[in-house]
């Protein structure tokens, strides 16, 4: 008997092969992926981390993708190799050279893992520390323990989401729901793919006031 999800999970895991051959900036011919319910699992191996986020980011744009498990390791070519001590004075530097990340996070390198700690007033500083970070060669991971630092609490906050959401996804926008229940977001409903979950999760933490976001949005096909 025709199985219509094994025909749809055929499909996705080619738009996904295609997807990750198509971008330059990745070396997908060591990166094997299957497809299951929507949910892509990604193994192998790739010189540099940042391979390993991208490969995530890729995924996440393709329509139909409801999940990714990323199974993918990192496997330094020679010249990649590096110490903590090294590392660490790397992230070190990256981070006093970015205008977008504050002064103050601390870092600790253990076996190429890089764990960043400390408060951001904002969301987007926060990300633009573990970015740089991310793009550092002889990286084999990233913790971000990054908090958010508290900030007085804007009364139209679920308003100014759901108009962020509007300008970013106007189609999609009447399916997100918006909860606010003192600085934490809770998003609901129902999108087509992973990539537009994102974007509403990045205009809630868009928003003055919010310390965490709680994404409950189902990727519906």
């Amino acid at each position: 008997m025709f199985n219509f999800h094994e025909k749809k999970d055929t499909q996705l895991r080619k738009d996904v092969l295609d997807e990750l051959s198509w971008d330059p900036s990745i070396s997908s011919n060591q990166i094997s992926v299957t497809a299951s319910g929507g949910v892509i699992t990604l193994r192998g191996t790739v010189p540099h981390y940042f391979e390993k986020t991208k490969a995530e980011q890729i995924v996440q744009r393709v329509s139909g993708v409801r999940a990714i498990a990323d199974e993918i390791e990192v496997k330094f070519m020679e010249p990649s190799e590096k110490s903590d001590d090294e590392i660490a004075f790397a992230v070190v530097n990256a981070l006093d050279w970015n205008y977008l990340v504050p002064k103050g996070l601390h870092v600790v390198v253990e076996d190429g893992w890089v764990t960043l700690s400390g408060e951001t007033t904002w969301d987007y500083q926060r990300m633009a520390a573990v970015n740089d970070v991310c793009r550092l060669m002889g990286v084999r991971g990233v913790s971000n323990e990054i908090k958010i630092s508290p900030r007085p609490q804007s009364f139209d906050i679920k308003n100014r989401i759901e108009e962020s959401l509007r300008r970013f996804a106007d189609d999609e926008s009447d399916n997100i729901k918006v909860f606010v229940e003192r600085d934490t977001v809770t998003l609901s409903g129902k999108v087509h793919s992973l990539s537009e979950s994102t974007v509403a999760c990045t205009a809630a933490w868009n928003a003055p006031g919010v310390m965490k976001v709680i994404n409950d949005i189902r990727i519906s096909n």
